[in-house]
């Protein structure tokens, strides 16, 4: 009896993360340093986008969520560069035979303008990932001067994630 091959597996996760906008902190975004004179408050170097982008593979996978894999009562954690978050993410998600088909992601905030960032963040994230360029998307979004974000108080990054489970070779 010949067996029929399985239909592939999709999963989608959806990932958020919010840090407040201070004074004497890099900002980076996506991995990217963006030239701006503040920064993200957070225990790593509070970069939200990769934050919601590890959540959202996470969430996919069935794997947790970044404050548990990467807790902020970890000194090891206090300033980390979170493209080692995405990095040992990827990882666990090939272990487990996952692919990335594709990320989306929106950034919220008022200030800095990101237009002619995005094409930067869209390159980094496509590389800790081992992707295509196309299958990352980076949309920024202002919050029409509204709450703590549209206030230029804080900044926020909402991810959504697809993976593909990779088929396993029969013989």
């Amino acid at each position: 009896m010949i067996e029929e091959p399985k239909p592939p597996e999709y999963r989608v996760g959806i990932g958020t993360d919010i840090h407040r906008i201070v004074e004497g902190r890099k900002l980076m975004l996506g991995g990217v340093h963006i030239p701006f004179p503040a920064g993200l408050l957070g225990h790593s170097d509070g970069d939200v986008v990769l934050h919601a982008v590890v959540d959202a593979l996470l969430g996919a996978a069935g794997l947790g969520d970044i404050g548990t894999l990467f807790p902020d009562t970890d000194m090891q954690w206090k300033d980390a560069d979170s493209k080692v978050f995405l990095y040992t993410v990827k990882e666990q998600l090939e272990r487990k035979q996952w692919e990335v088909v594709n990320v989306d992601l929106t950034i919220h905030t008022e200030v800095p303008k990101l237009g002619p960032m995005k094409g930067q963040i869209r390159r980094c994230i496509a590389g800790l990932l081992g992707m295509d360029f196309a299958a990352v998307n980076v949309k920024a979004k202002t919050n029409e001067g509204l709450g703590e974000i549209g206030a230029g108080e804080a900044m926020a990054a909402t991810a959504v994630a697809l993976l593909r489970r990779k088929p396993r070779r029969t013989l």
